[in-house]
């Protein structure tokens, strides 16, 4: 257990900020499959800058990699054109 305030605050947002990035990973995942199963361009092309978007924020925050949101938005931004 911790000695310090310090320490227990630290765990405090620890716990928080590990709540909070499952929350934003899994909804950004459910995006992906969501946009992924469409077979409408048009409904497909006005759901892929929100999509990209929260790519974007995970990536700039860490929650996943930089060249995985890359990967991602490349592969989704692909599908999209065939349609």
């Amino acid at each position: 257990m911790a000695n310090h305030k310090s320490a227990l605050k630290r765990i405090r947002q620890n716990e928080v900020r590990r709540e909070r990035n499952a929350y934003y990973h899994k909804t950004t995942r459910n995006a992906v499959r969501k946009l992924r199963g469409l077979h409408d361009k048009k409904e497909a092309s006005t759901l892929l800058p929100s999509v990209i978007s929260m790519l974007d924020k995970l990536a700039k925050n860490n929650v996943i990699h930089k060249n995985k949101a890359a990967n991602l938005k490349s592969s989704l931004t692909k599908h999209v054109a065939a349609l």
